[in-house]
């Protein structure tokens, strides 16, 4: 990645803990769904997981990802990579993730 794109780079991270999980009151980054981004000319590529295989939220969260990255400047095409290695646990949850789900009462 050159320097040129890591402000892109940055920007997209931001984006993303705009998205909540419908079924949690934490954002997708701080849930520690999202494994990794990378973003080149007109494109951002996110690998992305779950807490569970079979996620009644899998299509949604999708959804709310791609509609926002595409509202990113200089985002054209948007690519999700769905990722089960390494499998999602609470060891993944930022520490203000883990705040947000204790403050909701929900053992972490």
């Amino acid at each position: 990645m050159t320097a040129a794109g890591e402000p892109q780079t940055a920007r997209i991270w931001a984006a993303l803990r705009e998205i909540d999980d419908p079924e949690m009151p934490i954002n997708v980054v701080d849930l520690g769904l999202v494994y990794g981004v990378e973003v080149g000319e007109g494109w951002a590529r996110v690998q992305l997981t779950f807490t569970a295989m079979g996620c009644p939220a899998t299509d949604m969260i999708m959804g709310d990802i791609r509609a926002r990255l595409l509202r990113e400047p200089g985002i054209e095409n948007v690519f999700i990579d769905v990722v089960w290695d390494p499998p999602w646990s609470s060891s993944r949850l930022s520490d203000d993730g883990r705040q947000a789900l204790q403050a909701w009462g929900l053992a972490v």
